[in-house]
């Protein structure tokens, strides 16, 4: 696993072994897992959705605390996967990067609790399977225009954009900043253990 450019997020491209039968490769392990992030994976949930060309989903985040952390891979055609940091007082607040994921060569990213999560569908039927810290709270959820011109997002544009009504109503950065609703970046890095005085609950 490697560090993206985003404090918390990592990236993970793992051998893909092809015979006569078809192709494998190890999702997750443990063990690399550990050794990136400093704990040991916790998947509280498991999540799969299948989207047609062109949708974008997100970009989600939870309360912190608890904070979700994801564990995401595509397992049939290809997204295009975004982290973006939403976390008050980070460096790189109001940043993000994109990684591909495809079943092709079973790419995974995993995002630290507080960071923004978003993908585009690059083919039909694409089917993103991903871990989560924390089960779904309804209450907790929000999310941020995937098309907030501050944000810039290089979305690709081979395709029109089909959104959830939800999405489509999120607020822009700034908004969501005015409503007092993104995370800080000192409580998404106490669950990480980065500092001191909260117990890790991811």
């Amino acid at each position: 696993m490697r560090p993206l450019s985003i404090e918390g997020a990592w990236v993970r491209t793992p051998a893909v072994h092809h015979d006569e039968r078809g192709r494998f490769h190890e999702w997750l392990r443990a063990d690399e897992f550990g050794a990136a992030v400093g704990r040991p994976p916790r998947p509280a949930q498991a999540n799969c959705s299948v989207s047609r060309k062109g949708t974008v989903r997100g970009i989600h985040f939870t309360d912190v605390p608890p904070g979700q952390a994801k564990y995401v891979s595509c397992v049939r055609g290809a997204v295009l996967d975004v982290v973006v940091d939403l976390r008050r007082g980070s460096p790189a607040y109001g940043t993000w990067e994109a990684v591909r994921l495809d079943a092709a060569e079973g790419t995974a990213l995993h995002l630290s609790e507080g960071l923004g999560h978003a993908f585009c569908a690059l083919t039909d039927d694409a089917t993103v399977v991903y871990l989560c810290s924390t089960g779904y709270q309804p209450l907790r959820e929000h999310a941020v225009d995937p098309f907030d011109a501050d944000l810039a997002i290089d979305w690709p544009r081979d395709a029109a954009p089909l959104l959830s009504p939800k999405d489509a109503a999120a607020p822009s950065l700034r908004e969501a900043e005015r409503q007092g609703i993104l995370p800080s970046y000192d409580d998404c890095r106490r669950l990480r253990g980065a500092l001191p005085g909260a117990e890790r609950t991811a």
